[in-house]
């Protein structure tokens, strides 16, 4: 098993991540490595992670109180999704449903940009709209220090998918990070969705040209496996304090040992950047001829999206495609998003584009 996580999932880590941790799925990914922000928070002020707990400590977590039970908080985004389980709940804000009724923790949700497209028509608009973002993200941070409930770490998506598809600029994350370090917060990239390669490179946030590694990186889905790659910082300092039965499934890490030669054999994250281009290109084409009908189209690689001009053609559009053999997906309001397969080549996406042009002729 070390050996196969040496060969497999280290194989493609992330450069500068060195450590990985495996899980189910991606809630119990994002949820095991909030706990390892905030071992990692503890052990920095207690002054180093081999000073031992206080008996105040070791009695009052068993009763949920502190200080063994710190108030400490995760930052997350409006719009964005981190799972379902009760822990990670409180980052997700994507839809109603899956938070009503359940009790939340009180930690500090900042703005995720909202773009104006298309892109290098509205350079101006957008910068502005990222220092918005990232002042509002510092604003928060020196505001729940404040209350007592300091920020241990940020967690964000590259590009927030079940809440829109809405994609931050490298900018943005340059300066989320720089703030993160600023205050002293840990830095988690959430790639369950975006990791695997369907952005044209195997993480997404390897667009982004930060100044170093993130601190955390969660992966699920395309990986067939739950986990997370973290700094050798980040590990937990003691067996059992991040532990489950199985540490995941094991046995998946088989057939991601298939998906990752064949990725490699057959160069299939070129083969997503080629084919991304021509779907992109595509869809703006389609904008220019019903711009009535849809918009907004970004996104990277294959991971796109582009909306409706309402919920009802959000519907509209996602039935006539479907009744045309291809299933496509909603989120947000009214966002289609893409999400094809790495095989999907250019002469597929010509196919695609053919399908959605008579789809949006009949949009009224």
């Amino acid at each position: 098993w070390p050996q196969k996580l040496r060969d497999v999932l280290l194989k493609v880590a992330p450069k500068g991540l060195g450590h990985v941790t495996t899980m189910m799925c991606g809630s119990c990914s994002n949820e095991n490595a909030y706990k390892n922000i905030f071992i990692w928070y503890r052990n920095q002020q207690r002054g180093g992670s081999k000073v031992p707990f206080t008996p105040e400590e070791l009695q009052s977590c068993m009763i949920n109180k502190t200080p063994g039970s710190p108030k400490l908080s995760i930052l997350s985004f409006h719009g964005a999704f981190h799972g379902r389980t009760l822990g990670v709940l409180s980052t997700t804000h994507s839809k109603d449903i899956h938070k009503i009724d359940i009790p939340a923790f009180d930690w500090p949700i900042a703005d995720f940009p909202r773009y104006k497209y298309p892109l290098q028509e509205n350079v101006r608009e957008n910068k502005a709209e990222d220092e918005r973002c990232i002042a509002k993200v510092e604003e928060l941070i020196v505001e729940y220090g404040k209350k007592g409930i300091p920020v241990a770490g940020i967690v964000a998506e590259p590009i927030q998918a079940e809440g829109g598809d809405h994609s931050g600029s490298n900018e943005f994350f340059q300066q989320l990070q720089k703030t993160a370090k600023k205050h002293g917060a840990a830095l988690l990239i959430d790639e369950v969705q975006t990791g695997g390669g369907p952005t044209g490179k195997m993480w997404c946030h390897e667009h982004f040209n930060l100044d170093t590694p993130p601190d955390v990186v969660t992966f699920s889905k395309k990986m067939q496996l739950g986990g997370y790659y973290l700094k050798p910082e980040f590990v937990a300092n003691l067996p059992y304090r991040v532990f489950n039965t199985w540490m995941g499934d094991p046995g998946k890490i088989l057939i991601l040992e298939a998906i990752v030669n064949v990725i490699e054999k057959e160069n299939l994250l070129k083969n997503v950047e080629a084919t991304g281009k021509v779907l992109y290109d595509g869809i703006l084409q389609l904008e220019k001829e019903f711009p009535e009908v849809i918009n907004s189209t970004r996104g990277r690689g294959t991971f796109l999206a582009f909306d409706a001009a309402s919920t009802k053609a959000q519907g509209q559009i996602l039935t006539g495609l479907k009744n045309k053999g291809v299933q496509a997906g909603g989120c947000g309001v009214q966002a289609i998003r893409l999400r094809p397969a790495l095989t999907f080549q250019p002469l597929h996406a010509n196919i695609f584009l053919d399908k959605l042009r008579s789809v949006l002729k009949d949009i009224k």
